[in-house]
Order: C-alpha cells, then sequence, then structure tokens
C-alpha cells in the first residue's frame, strides 16, 4: 500500500470519531433549534387560531340575534364569510406543522372535523331549526378546542417554561374572551325568552366568574405588560359602557324583564370582544416574537457550533493534508533519490571506475567526496535522518567501489609486472635455447629443444593472457595485413595439440588488418585450445572461413560432448559482455576473448552443433578485415575453391615438434624444419628459426621456402633487437610428405581439383594421413560437424561468386601449372 494511502487512513481514523462525537455534540442544539421552529410554527398557527376563535364567537352571537328573532340573516351571512376566510388561513397554517403534543393534535383533529359539520349548522341556523342551546353548545365546543390547542403548544418538546408560561398566559386570555362571549349569548337568550332563568342566571356568573380567573392566570404568568395593555385596553368608555351595562344586568333576577335592550346590549359586548381581541393579538404577537427570537438564538448556537467544528475539522484536514503532502513529497524525493542512485548514479559511477585509471591519482574518499549527496535536503526529523543516512551509505558505497578499484587497480599492475617478468624471463630462455640449437647436432635432443620451445610460446600467450586482464594489449604494432588463413595456422601453433588443428573450406582473399592480427590470433588461440581440450582426443578439430556480405565467419568446430543450454547461454552473455574486473582464473580464456573482441568489435558465440561437440563462431567485421590480392597469396593460402588446409602434425613421435611447422603470430616464431631434425634436409645441425622481437620470440611466420617470413614487409628480430638470420633452404631431394595438402617442408599446397580428405578417427601423425592423389574416403553415412560447417562455407562462397564474378589471373593459371 502506498504511504499516501496509509497516511489517509491514519488520518481518516481520528477525523472519523471526531466527526461522530461532533455530530453527538451537534446533535442537542441541532435538536433545540428544530423544536424551536416547530415553536414557532405552532405560535404563528395558535395566533390565527384565536382569530378564527374570535370570528367563530361572532358567528355565534349573530346565529342566536338570528334564531331568537334579534338580528338579520345578512349580518349572519357576513360574519359567517369573516368565518370561513379565517378558517381558510388556520388550514393552511396548519398543514405545515410537525411535532405537535398529544393535546393539541387531538384538538386539531376536532377542530376539523367541525369545520367539516360547520356548512349543516349554518343550514340550521338559517331555518331556524336549531335551538339557541344547542347552537351554542356546538360553537363553545369548537371554540373550547381551539383554545385548547393554543393552551396545549406549551407542553411541546424542547418548549422553555418561560416560554411555556408565555403561551398558557395568552390561551387565558382566549378563555376570559370565551366567557364574554358566552355571557353576551346568555343574555341574548334571557332577553329572547323574557328576563333570566334559574340556569342561565348560573351560566352569566359563571361567565364572570370565569373571566375573573381567566384574566388572574394572565396577570400570573405573562409579563407584567401584557397586564397593563390588557387594563388600558378596558379602561375605556367602550370597556366601561359593557361593563356597565354587565353589572345592571346581573343585579336583574330571575323571571323580571331586562331592562337592557338587545341592541344596546349586542353593541357593548361587541365592542368589548372587540377590544379583548385587540389585547389577544398584541399577546399573540408577543409570544410569537418570544419563541421566534428563541429560535433565532438556538439556530445561531446550533449553526455556530456547527460552523466551529466544521472549521476544526476543515482546520484538522487541512494541517494533515498539508503536513502529509510535505512528508509525501520528501519520502517521495527520497525514493526518487534512492531508486536514481540504485538504477543510474551508483551503476554510472561503478562503471566509470571499473575504467582503468578512473582513480586519476585520488585517493578513495576524495572519489566519495566528489560523487556529492543525492538527497540534497535533509532536516531534523526522521525523514531528514534517514536521508542522511541514505547520503552516507551512499558516501560509503562510493569510497568502498573507489576502494575496490583501486584494489583492482594495483592487483592488474601486478598481473601485468608479473605478466611483464614473465615475457622477460621466456626471452632469455629462448636465447638460450637459441644458442643451444646452433649447435646441437643430436636429434632426440633437438626435439627436446624443439618441444621447449613450444612450450615457450604457450607460455608467452598466457603471459599475453595477464596482460589482457590486466587492461593492456599487445605491444606489438604491425604495418601489413595478413592473410586469415595464416593466422589460423599461427593461431594453432599457440596451443599444446596444434596437431589435432584441421583446416576446412577458407574462402580466398580474406585477410585481417594489421592492427587486428595479434589479437584476432589470441582470440582463435584460445577457442583451438579449449577446442582441443573438450574434445576426444582421437578427433579432428576443424576450422573453415567464408564471406558474408560485408563480414567474415570463422567457425570452429569440434565432436565433443558439448556444453549444456543454460551453461552456453552464460558463456554467451559473458562473451557479449565482458568483465571490467579480473575473472575467475579458471575461465581466464574466456574473459580474454571477450575483451579481445570487444576492443575490436568480433562477436564471437558459442552454438550447438548439429551432432556432437560444440560450433565457436567468430563474427569479423568489416573494419577488422582486409582484402587480400589473390596474387599476393602465398602458395599455401586458401583459394576458397576446394583447396583443404591441415595444420601441421609431427611426423614422429607425439610430442615432437612437427617439421612442417609453419610459424606464430603473437608468440613463439615457427620452427621451418628439414627433414632432419636439425633444421636440415641432411640431418646437420642448423638453425631453422626466426627470432622474436622484444616481448616474446617474435611475431613472424615461416615461409613457403622455410625462411622466417614477417606477416608483411617487417623485418623479424630476435629478442635482443637483432635481425634474424634466415632459416636453412630444405634440400631439393626432400621426401614428400604424407599428409595431404602439406609440403615436405611443413607449408600448406594448393592441389587444383584435389578431393577433400579428413583423417581418419582414432589416427594421429603425419604417417596415418591420407594425400589427395589416393582413393577418396567413402562417404559416411551421416556428416559430421566439421561436415556441416564445410558445407555451410562453401555454400556461402559460391553465393559471392555468383553476385561477384571474378576472373582467374594469367598467375593463377601458372602456378596451377607449376603445382600439378
Amino acid at each position: 500500500m502506498k504511504i499516501n494511502r496509509r497516511l489517509v487512513l491514519l488520518v481518516t481514523a481520528p477525523l472519523t470519531v471526531a466527526v461522530t462525537f461532533s455530530i453527538l455534540a451537534l446533535a442537542p442544539a441541532t435538536d433545540q433549534a428544530l423544536q424551536a421552529g416547530r415553536l414557532t410554527e405552532m405560535a404563528d398557527v395558535a395566533s390565527v387560531a384565536g382569530e378564527v376563535t374570535h370570528q367563530l364567537q361572532r358567528e355565534r352571537a349573530a346565529a342566536t340575534a338570528l334564531v331568537s328573532g334579534q338580528g338579520s340573516p345578512d349580518a349572519f351571512q357576513t360574519s359567517s364569510r369573516a368565518t370561513d376566510k379565517s378558517i381558510t388561513t388556520f388550514h393552511s397554517r396548519t398543514g405545515r406543522l410537525s411535532g405537535l403534543p398529544g393535546g393539541a393534535r387531538t384538538a386539531l383533529a376536532r377542530i376539523d372535523r367541525f369545520m367539516v359539520d360547520l356548512p349543516a349548522l349554518r343550514a340550521q341556523v338559517r331555518s331556524g331549526s336549531s335551538t339557541i342551546s344547542a347552537l351554542a353548545f356546538r360553537y363553545r365546543i369548537v371554540i373550547a378546542d381551539l383554545n385548547g390547542y393554543r393552551d396545549g403548544i406549551a407542553g411541546a418538546d424542547g418548549v422553555q417554561a418561560d416560554t411555556a408560561d408565555r403561551i398558557r398566559a395568552a390561551a387565558a386570555l382566549s378563555e376570559a374572551a370565551e366567557y364574554t362571549a358566552q355571557q353576551q349569548v346568555t343574555v341574548m337568550r334571557a332577553q329572547a325568552a323574557g328576563g333570566f332563568t334559574v340556569a342561565s342566571q348560573r351560566t352569566f356568573d359563571a361567565g364572570r366568574l370565569g373571566y375573573t380567573e381567566s384574566t388572574g392566570t394572565l396577570f400570573d404568568l405573562g409579563p407584567g405588560e401584557w397586564r397593563s395593555w390588557l387594563e388600558r385596553t378596558l379602561s375605556g368608555p367602550k370597556a366601561l359602557e359593557a361593563r356597565r351595562l354587565e353589572d345592571a344586568i346581573g343585579r336583574t333576577g330571575t323571571g323580571k324583564d331586562i331592562g337592557v335592550t338587545a341592541e344596546a346590549w349586542q353593541k357593548a359586548s361587541g365592542d368589548r370582544q372587540a377590544l379583548l381581541r385587540s389585547v389577544e393579538k398584541k399577546i399573540d404577537a408577543s409570544v410569537l416574537e418570544t419563541v421566534s427570537r428563541e429560535r433565532t438564538r438556538l439556530v445561531w448556537i446550533a449553526g455556530g457550533e456547527v460552523v466551529l467544528v466544521l472549521l476544526t475539522l476543515v482546520g484538522a484536514v487541512v494541517v494533515a493534508v498539508r503536513l502529509g503532502r510535505v512528508m509525501i513529497r520528501r519520502l517521495r524525493d527520497l525514493r526518487n533519490a534512492a531508486h536514481e542512485v540504485a538504477h543510474t548514479g551508483l551503476p554510472a559511477v561503478m562503471n566509470e571506475l571499473s575504467r582503468p585509471g578512473a582513480l586519476s591519482g585520488s585517493t578513495p574518499q576524495q572519489v566519495a567526496e566528489r560523487s556529492g549527496n543525492p538527497v540534497g535536503t535533509t532536516g531534523g526529523d526522521e525523514i531528514g535522518e534517514v536521508g542522511e543516512a541514505f547520503n552516507a551509505v551512499h558516501h560509503e558505497a562510493v569510497r568502498l567501489a573507489a576502494q575496490q578499484a583501486l584494489v583492482h587497480e594495483q592487483f592488474a599492475e601486478t598481473l601485468v609486472r608479473v605478466a611483464r617478468r614473465g615475457a622477460q624471463l621466456t626471452s632469455v630462455m629462448v636465447s638460450e635455447l637459441d644458442t643451444v640449437q646452433r649447435d646441437e647436432a643430436d636429434p632426440e635432443r633437438m626435439q627436446a629443444l624443439f618441444a621447449l620451445d613450444h612450450l615457450a610460446v604457450r607460455m608467452e600467450r598466457n603471459t599475453n593472457n595477464l596482460l589482457v586482464l590486466g587492461g593492456y594489449g599487445n605491444a606489438r604494432v604491425r604495418s601489413g595485413d595478413i592473410d586469415c588463413s595464416t593466422v589460423i595456422v599461427a593461431a594453432a601453433q599457440q596451443i599444446e595439440r596444434f596437431d589435432r588443428v584441421s583446416l576446412g573450406v577458407v574462402e580466398a582473399g580474406i585477410g585481417i588488418t594489421a592492427r587486428a592480427v595479434h589479437d584476432v590470433a589470441h582470440i582463435l588461440a584460445e577457442l583451438l585450445d579449449n577446442a582441443t581440450r573438450y574434445s576426444p582426443p582421437d578427433v579432428q578439430v576443424g576450422v573453415a572461413v567464408w564471406r558474408l556480405w560485408d563480414r567474415a565467419v570463422v567457425q570452429i568446430v569440434d565432436e565433443g560432448v558439448g556444453i549444456p543450454a543454460e551453461r552456453r547461454a552464460a558463456h554467451n552473455a559473458a562473451l557479449r559482455e565482458p568483465q571490467t574486473g579480473i575473472g575467475d582464473v579458471r575461465s581466464m580464456g574466456l574473459h580474454v576473448v571477450a575483451r579481445l573482441s570487444a576492443r575490436h568489435g568480433i562477436v564471437v558465440e558459442l552454438r550447438d552443433s548439429s551432432g556432437p561437440g560444440t560450433i565457436a563462431e567468430v563474427t569479423l567485421p568489416a573494419d577488422v578485415l582486409a582484402e587480400i590480392p589473390q596474387e599476393s597469396v602465398p602458395e599455401q593460402g586458401t583459394r576458397g575453391d576446394g583447396v583443404r588446409y591441415e595444420a601441421p602434425r609431427p611426423a614422429t613421435a607425439p610430442g615432437q615438434l612437427d617439421r612442417r611447422q609453419s610459424g606464430d603470430v603473437g608468440g613463439r616464431p615457427g620452427r621451418a624444419v628439414g627433414a632432419g631434425p636439425g633444421g636440415r634436409a641432411d640431418g646437420a645441425p642448423g638453425r631453422a628459426t626466426t627470432s622474436g622481437h622484444p616481448g616474446g620470440r617474435g611475431a613472424a611466420l615461416a615461409g613457403a621456402d622455410g625462411r622466417g617470413s614477417s606477416y608483411g614487409p617487417d623485418p623479424v628480430t630476435d629478442g635482443r633487437g637483432r635481425t634474424a638470420s634466415p632459416a636453412p633452404r630444405p634440400v631439393p631431394d626432400e621426401p614428400v610428405s604424407r599428409v595431404a595438402g602439406v609440403s615436405s617442408s611443413g607449408l600448406p599446397l594448393r592441389q587444383r581439383n584435389a578431393p577433400q580428405h579428413r583423417p581418419a578417427p582414432g589416427k594421429r601423425g603425419g604417417s596415418d594421413q591420407r594425400s589427395g592423389a589416393t582413393a577418396p574416403r567413402p562417404s559416411p553415412r551421416r556428416r559430421d560437424s566439421r561436415q556441416v560447417s564445410d558445407v555451410l562455407a562453401a555454400y556461402a562462397q559460391g553465393i559471392n561468386r555468383s553476385t561477384t564474378p571474378r576472373r582467374r589471373s594469367a598467375t593463377d593459371d601458372d602456378t596451377e601449372r607449376t603445382e600439378k
């Protein structure tokens, strides 16, 4: 999981807890604000209910007057319309109510039922079919429900005590107005009946008593200004007139005529009801203002708490995000720096330090300080400490790499010094051998001296291996290009079992540039040495060369047990990418081949053969190749027209240097040996060598006449800088060699239309080889890997001939006729 997700989860958990507790903390204030809002709506409906009550009271008085014959239908109709208008407003307000207490909800239900039955009641009033008592009772019930709703909202949830008292005080004033309205109807009934009855007298007195009690409740529960409002309002002439008439009527006994006319009473009582309604409106407005102000206060408190909590949460989130972004950015910078160092910076430093002379005299500590710090910004917190620790690790890694590079340079320098001392010792040994060989006439001792001479060549190759591993190259510089077949023969003479190397098809005209001659010979010598070591001792190792467009391909084919695919892939990878350090000594030849190949862009690849064994394929690029004119190709060269070359083999006992050895490249010069062991055809002691130049026993290749001829026009010198004396020319009556394609002096021969022959398996030495003049060998039942390589080489050669026709020169014809 990414660090940003971890930080999000880390911040989300406490934020979730904080939000939960904030909601729990905000719930009471929010609930109070909601309850205050509902109470405001109920108070607004209560003020409308007071208006409905007042209109119903007027309608009741008009209905009573109409039924008792004291009023007119028009007055009743007018009051009914006013009542309907107030009822409509009441219904529009009650539809938005919620959270009503139980008493108020019940009262509203009864009010709704009365409103449904109101048209029928009015019809009875108009028809006069209803009594005044029944009529007054029906109106009193609905008015009582309206007053009950006003008193019931005081018990709603969340209503404070002060506000509840105010609501009850306002409801008490409505009840006081209802008592006066009932008195009005009672007096009108008594006037129509001719006086009070006992019941009507009690009702009248109860109304006066109820009014007094209701106003007392108003004075007790309501604020003092409400009492002032009521007293000032009822102190006017209209209220006093109504009170005077009320007192006069109250003094009238039962069964007596009331001395107040109906018109005077209706007007005075109606005026008093209007005055009470004006006070009631002011009190309802005061209650509504109180609950509204309380609602506003609670809403502001709840809103403030919500805003405070939200700001706190937002601030916490912002702080967490900013701190988290800073941490994530710093961690990402640290990660990017680590990735850059791991994948780019440190490998680049290692690659630079792996080059020879990378330190340039600097100490490992100085190299580490120059590398700098990958993490530029650090701090005093844990991330900064990690950055500083990473810088310290990088500094120590570079220092250790520089220390290792210093050790490698010292070790490589040691190898180079050891190799140079070994080369000096080898040169001294070869000089002594030359001195001994000059006067030696004993064939057996000469054979031993030749074996030592060949051993010196192999020792020089190992010395050159150490020089290559130490980062140095061959110090020899040539000025002439060399034919590829000559380089192959010279490479074969640098290995122990040179007699097992057999040249296959070698296309003519392929040469090696002077600057790459020694390195190519060294590469081929290592590959040939490996092929002869890991193949049966009784089989030959084939070599074929052909052109492939602008390149040349050299194939070295053995018939050994082969290499497993995994190990072959590892070897090919090592050949493609040579190690910069000192390689494993057990695979020194592999590292040497890889380094020399990389130096010239040569591609070396180990491939599986179609039969047993392994194919080592060397692809020489165009800048390594040189065109060798056919007229300058030695007689022993390869034309690519079917002429087969074989490396010289010993004609006598195994281990004796072959008389037909042609020379070497990059090591000891070849011994152009005559018939006798002493280097002459008659067996007389003679010096059949060419001395080498400094650094070894020479880099010349013996010519066809047995004299030491170099790879071109370079003069051949010995280890002390002297010009070498030529080897004696062999006598004309040398016996013809029994090796096919090889002259008696050990040099390759070109035979016109000579069939291809290979040594019989299990036979070694020149005495077991069949010449080109003998009968051709029967075709085997299956082709071995060398034959497949020869077929491929011939196929490529034929393609090249078809695309580039060449005309045979007169010199070639003369040469062929001579060879015949």
